[in-house]
């Protein structure tokens, strides 16, 4: 299975923020377990980089992303899902709509986000960290 993981995620990751971190940390941990794959993209990582420096500096954000790297995939956002996301008309936030489609270019199942409803247009399932891994526990 090949997940997208929203920018929320990483950066409660990150910066440990609870309650969410108890799910988002459990999240990151299933990398290579039961077929499980993570992705995010590069603009998730630049909010997460920009969180995390506010809350730790820069040199400590940059040693942060660098390990989580070592243990998730980068999607990419080029110039066709740039254009996927501008000219879908049911996509109201830009950068939401970049997300979306940088995960259905690497063929991800999912996207995990404590924002659910950011992504109502999406053909793929949204779902939070705790119900995600509820739903894992029942398989």
């Amino acid at each position: 299975m090949r997940i997208f993981l929203d920018a929320n995620i990483l950066v409660a990751t990150l910066n440990k923020e609870y309650p969410l971190f108890t799910w988002s940390s459990r999240i990151l941990s299933l990398q290579g377990k039961q077929n499980i794959e993570l992705f995010t993209s590069p603009l998730c990582l630049a909010i997460a980089f920009y969180f995390s420096s506010k809350k730790c500096g820069e040199k400590m954000a940059g040693k942060k992303i660098e390990m989580l790297l070592e243990h998730i995939g980068i999607t990419s956002i080029d110039e066709g899902v740039t254009n996927q996301a501008i000219k879908n008309k049911l996509i109201h936030d830009f950068e939401d709509g970049m997300e979306y489609y940088s995960a259905i270019q690497h063929k991800c199942d999912c996207i995990i986000t404590e924002n659910q409803n950011d992504f109502y247009f999406s053909e793929i399932e949204v779902i939070g960290c705790e119900a995600f891994l509820m739903k894992l526990q029942c398989k």
